[in-house]
């Protein structure tokens, strides 16, 4: 089990010993859920129900609009109540169904794939589909499309990102330790959906737990392919890029995806997704996720419903004095909420809740050029300039610069003595560049 680890990065506080030693266990059958059509980086799926009618857990209520799109399942069965626009963690409305839940509990008929080792991988790629796969990392990126490289693009090594690096979140983690078989066999699915030589589990060296009973969870027949690689405690040792760095020494150039280097990355999670779907046929219609911070009372990994409102599982775990902010993910990339009411997503890693004291941001001060946020910059970027450039409303130079590079780990913010909100000034350059683009590509198609 060797060591590998990438340039910069940074190393908060982990925060972690609250819930790592704490088993999944299942979160109370919500009343109610609204589960969004939109769940994946892609295309909305298209209804399939309509108001009125009842419907079984684990059946299809919307259909993938195009190839980089994902169906979308019923998390419980019960009689639909709307099909509408509703309030999702990315702060704006969009399409959802919400389902009055019923006490039965039914499931629609599910069937497994079949034996892995007979499995051609179209059979594997189409499993990950009919079950709506997608990264469970946050990034929810259609699984399919993952495991459908170009044939000039092979793919000879594929990892499983089981670091969880991000401070706080554990149901990885405890994925790993609690469910080892079912990562390998994901691993092992994926490596065959792809063709793959090499498959590797990478696990950061504060959870060898989950490293030992990985280890032990290989099969003899295949210890020869898989293997599993322990890597530094680092932030943001999970990113992808520098995840790929870590483990084989090969950069993904800018504007390139893993695949231009030969290289598939899965989330933990997402393989034990797929050893559901081949295994049962079980679509993806709940998750593990982390409830903690130091508002929550008796904090937990639970393995939700989709769809179930985040108020549901605090009212579980109990919140103790007044809660500062509510942040759905990590503290370093999660996305603060306002309210309580949206519901649990495929992306949706963890809820944290913290005190008044610990959301209260510091005021900003003037840069310094101290060169701290250079040093720990995972993308080799200039942190400082871009944030300026986006204050000066200067997006050409942003984008010269490498802003569309910037995987918005919140490094550069996380160290400037200043307390400068530089990801958030990056963030904001993105987007405009990309906007400017789209804007650009269809004042060219009049």
């Amino acid at each position: 089990m060797a060591l590998g680890s990438f340039r910069g990065g940074v190393h908060p506080r982990p925060a972690k010993e609250r819930t790592a030693g704490k088993p999944i266990e299942p979160a109370p059958r919500p009343a109610q859920v609204v589960i969004p059509l939109a769940q994946s980086l892609g295309a909305p799926a298209k209804p399939l129900v309509a108001a009125g009618e009842r419907v079984k857990a684990g059946q299809k209520i919307g259909e993938a609009q195009g190839f980089v799109s994902v169906p979308v399942h019923a998390s419980v069965s019960g009689k639909v109540v709307s099909v509408g626009q509703a309030l999702n963690p990315l702060a704006v409305e969009g399409p959802a169904v919400t389902i009055a839940a019923d006490p039965e509990d039914e499931w629609v008929e599910l069937t497994p794939a079949g034996d892995l080792e007979e499995l051609p991988p179209e059979a594997i790629r189409a499993a990950a589909l009919n079950a709506g796969l997608v990264g469970l990392g946050g990034a929810t990126f259609p699984s399919h499309v993952k495991l459908s490289p170009p044939p000039e693009k092979p793919v000879d090594t594929v990892i499983i990102n089981g670091c969880e690096c991000e401070p706080y979140l554990t149901a990885d983690h405890r994925l790993m330790v609690e469910r080892p078989n079912e990562v390998i066999f994901g691993l092992r699915a994926i490596r065959r959906a792809v063709g793959a030589a090499r498959a590797v589990v990478a696990v950061e060296d504060n959870k060898p737990d989950a490293a030992e009973a990985l280890a032990k969870a290989i099969p003899p027949g295949e210890a020869a392919g898989v293997e599993v690689r322990v890597l530094p405690t680092k932030y943001p040792q999970g990113a992808e890029k520098q995840l790929i760095y870590a483990v084989t020494g090969r950069k993904v150039p800018p504007g390139k995806l893993p695949m231009d280097v030969g290289v598939l990355v899965h989330n933990a999670g997402t393989a034990v997704a797929l050893a559901e779907a081949l295994r049962t046929g079980k679509p993806l219609v709940e998750r593990v996720v982390t409830v903690t911070g130091s508002r929550v009372k008796e904090p937990k990994n639970l393995l939700v419903r989709i769809g179930t409102p985040v108020s549901a599982l605090l009212d579980y775990c109990g919140l103790t004095g007044e809660a500062g902010k509510l942040v759905l993910g990590g503290p370093m990339m999660g996305l603060s909420q306002a309210s309580a009411e949206v519901p649990v997503t495929k992306g949706t890693s963890g809820v944290l809740v913290l005190s008044p004291e610990e959301a209260q941001l510091p005021p900003e001060a003037p840069c310094i050029k101290c060169g701290r946020c250079v040093d720990v910059c995972p993308m080799s970027l200039l942190p400082l300039f871009l944030a300026k450039y986006a204050e000066h409303g200067l997006w050409d130079e942003a984008e010269s610069g490498g802003a569309l590079d910037c995987i918005e780990c919140g490094s550069c913010s996380y160290v400037c003595p200043a307390k400068r909100r530089l990801v958030q000034e990056i963030r904001l350059a993105k987007q405009t560049i990309q906007a400017n683009r789209k804007r650009a590509q269809a004042a060219a198609g009049k």
